[in-house]
């Protein structure tokens, strides 16, 4: 029962779709089990790139059997049109599934989600508008609407109407806006819902007959730990779990069907959107990290901050996760620079804190206690053999082991598959 968990050990945007592409080329299955379309990654086979959102990225390899799990909230335009563009690249999807339990992204979804956050003001959260916190509003209200349910055109037909007079009542009573029209939404979901029908079962059953049977099982992590719900950087995080626990709910598995849990981590730091950052470096070298590494959204292109590797959050994170090894990402970003650093504890009212803090206004007075190294200037993102980097970037990822207490497993020096160096395999 090979099963391996991939999360993001940071705020998201670690690197997880190459490594978790590079694993699928070897996996049966692939699983998502959380989050929306507000995930993004990007990967790069060869000459070509791939943008996923919703898609699990299994379906580059045809014989990988491709999940999207209960815990996901569904926006079917947003799948469809994904779907469409793999198709035209010549990738075939149907060996997609999609859970019935998944619940469905309305149009009522992402305007509640754009009007609550232009309310919100100078106390934005920074959503995407994608509509995923109102979907899991009322997934835990118990109004939401399953994509199964979508199936049977009466029953569907009830429960939209209830939900868009609902909602209707909301967008212009309250924020003073356009509200939508019922038969018009209907028939846009049910034109949907026809190419979609062939894609939805019961995924629970595939999964735990793929796991009984000994099949590689690649679980997919979307966003980071430091966005969990319960877990997260609170509010400023995400309305689901992308941590390894997440996956259990999310999938329909228990935990001791888990084998193995990878945290994806840069070899520096990365947010996008509000919140405290103890590392962020907003001068030339945060900007430098920035353009070398790309760091604008896959999703919403939006630059993201940067900052020195904060050991005490991936600490934190790793532990929250049971994570078993780490893999170091972007790491051919820091060559050029003549030192670097890494946080090893924070400073907060002349004490020192080695553990991460669950109350933000603590974690935003923190400042961060470096350790200093030299950095190298060699070009690394042609070598795949360990032994062959510069000694000064291998003193650099055994400071991370020695501080994390845990192996890393696997390095990229490059977007592409074959710039991985790996030192223990996962499957």
């Amino acid at each position: 029962m090979p099963s391996v968990v991939i999360v993001g050990a940071q705020w998201g945007d670690e690197g997880k779709g190459k490594i978790i592409d590079y694993l699928a080329s070897k996996a049966d299955v692939v699983v998502r089990g959380q989050g929306g379309n507000n995930a993004g990654h990007t990967v790069i086979v060869g000459d070509k790139k791939y943008a996923f959102h919703l898609m699990p990225s299994g379906v580059l390899n045809k014989n990988t059997l491709n999940l999207i799990g209960n815990g996901v909230v569904f926006d079917p335009e947003g799948f469809l049109k994904e779907m469409d563009t793999l198709i035209e690249q010549g990738i075939g999807v149907e060996n997609v599934k999609i859970d019935e339990r998944v619940h469905v992204i309305f149009p009522y979804h992402k305007k509640l989600d754009a009007l609550e956050e232009a309310a919100r003001g100078e106390e934005e959260i920074g959503t995407t508008k994608k509509g995923i916190g109102p979907c899991y509003m009322d997934k835990i209200e118990r109004s939401g609407i399953r994509l199964g349910e979508m199936l049977d055109g009466e029953y569907f037909k009830d429960r939209l109407s209830k939900q868009i007079y609902k909602k209707n009542r909301i967008i212009e009573k309250i924020y003073n806006d356009t509200g939508f029209n019922m038969e018009e939404t209907y028939e846009a979901y049910s034109k949907m819902i026809d190419r979609l029908k062939e894609h939805i079962t019961d995924t629970t059953v595939l999964l735990h007959e793929a796991l009984t049977e000994g099949k590689k099982v690649l679980f997919e992590g979307a966003q980071g730990a430091l966005l969990d719900i319960d877990l997260g950087t609170y509010p400023y995080v995400t309305s689901s779990h992308p941590t390894s626990g997440g996956f259990c709910v999310g999938t329909g598995i228990g935990p001791n069907m888990i084998n193995e849990i990878i945290g994806v981590v840069k070899a520096y730091t990365t947010r996008v959107g509000k919140g405290p950052f103890p590392t962020e470096l907003m001068n030339e070298t945060g900007d430098s990290i920035r353009i070398k590494g790309n760091e604008f959204g896959t999703t919403t292109g939006r630059p993201r901050r940067c900052g020195w590797f904060d050991g005490v959050m991936v600490k934190y994170t790793s532990r929250i996760n049971g994570v078993t090894g780490i893999s170091l990402m972007l790491l051919d970003v820091l060559s050029g620079f003549e030192k670097i650093k890494m946080c090893i504890g924070y400073e907060y009212r002349g004490s020192i804190l080695q553990h991460f803090p669950a109350n933000l206004k603590v974690l935003a007075e923190c400042k961060p206690i470096y350790k200093e190294l030299d950095g190298w200037h060699e070009d690394i993102s042609n070598i795949t053999a360990y032994d062959d980097l510069p000694d000064n970037t291998k003193k650099y990822i055994e400071e991370i082991e020695e501080y994390i207490k845990l192996p890393v497993k696997m390095i990229s020096v490059g977007p592409k598959r074959n710039q991985t160096i790996i030192r223990e395999n996962i499957f």
